[in-house]
């Protein structure tokens, strides 16, 4: 395994394996990986000539400082995990290395943003489109792996590629669960003993949406947000940010017949924020599964 620090040096590499007629297998992450992120790298793995994964902990998608500081790191530990799933390259580059001096440019969503974790993070998606644009220009990848975790991100993604004409596949993969169903999560250790009992409820309540709707013939986005609502409240003990139930991927209120759709939760524990969701058809059945 290759480890690269510069830009030049990475677009290089790149170069070299398309010229050899080598597919790119991309993962996009911020570091302390846990089985999520290796998820990705696997699917990337089996379908790819070549896998890089990118660590950079992007400071344009923090909105506090502290968040920023505080993000976990052990890039040894990282580089590890990486060589044992067989990836060929990480890229790591610096804050200096990826943005030396001050944007002219910036890049803004019209769409997409202001529902879920982009109500109450404003800029954060922009920063996310900055860096993803500049890792997809520098890697040059053939196909890039996102989870659907964070399916707000997979949105803003698949808006990207399809907006920028990107020669890029977006592979969303399924939500990487401990035994107790809680999503996997950098984050989660944060979280207190009594917190990590308590958290696995979370999905529950959007497990309890969806057997509303596999329940219910006729059934409205009200009625599922107030259900889900309902049982987070009952069962945990956190902040609860928000519960929604929206069109996916497109992000929307309106919900017609014909539209898949998300329920999604995000909660505040003392130290930690936790998301999940959960994407589904009509007739309440998940769009992407995990294997069983």
């Amino acid at each position: 395994m290759i480890r690269i620090n510069t830009i030049k040096q990475m677009r290089e590499k790149s170069k070299e394996f398309h010229q050899n007629g080598q597919s790119i297998g991309f993962v996009a992450t911020m570091g302390y990986l846990h089985e999520g992120h290796l998820q990705l790298v696997n699917n990337a793995r089996k379908e790819n000539d070549i896998v890089v994964v990118s660590i950079f902990v992007n400071p344009l998608q923090f909105n506090q400082t502290s968040d920023l500081t505080s993000y976990p790191k052990d890039l040894e530990r990282d580089a590890e995990l990486l060589e044992a799933a067989g990836v060929d390259i990480v890229f790591h580059p610096t804050v200096e290395e990826m943005y030396p001096k001050q944007s002219v440019i910036q890049m803004s969503l019209l769409a997409r943003q202001d529902v879920l974790c982009g109500a109450s993070r404003p800029g954060h998606f922009e920063g996310v489109l900055k860096v993803l644009s500049k890792l997809f220009i520098i890697i040059q990848p053939t196909k890039t792996y996102f989870g659907l975790k964070d399916a707000q991100q997979v949105a803003v993604v698949d808006a990207l590629i399809e907006d920028l004409n990107y020669d890029i596949t977006l592979v969303p993969i399924p939500t990487e669960r401990e035994s107790d169903g809680l999503a996997m999560s950098s984050r989660n250790v944060r979280l207190s003993a009594a917190e990590r009992k308590e958290a696995p409820n979370i999905y529950q309540a959007l497990k309890a949406g969806q057997h509303f709707i596999q329940s219910n013939e006729s059934w409205s986005r009200d009625q599922v947000i107030d259900h889900v609502k309902h049982r987070l409240q009952e069962r945990v003990s956190a902040e609860i940010d928000y519960v929604d139930c929206l069109t996916y991927p497109d992000l929307l209120p309106l919900i017609k017949e014909s539209d898949s759709i998300i329920i999604a939760v995000a909660v505040h524990y003392k130290e930690a924020r936790l998301i999940d969701n959960l994407i589904l058809n009509q007739s309440g059945e998940e769009i992407y599964r995990g294997e069983e």
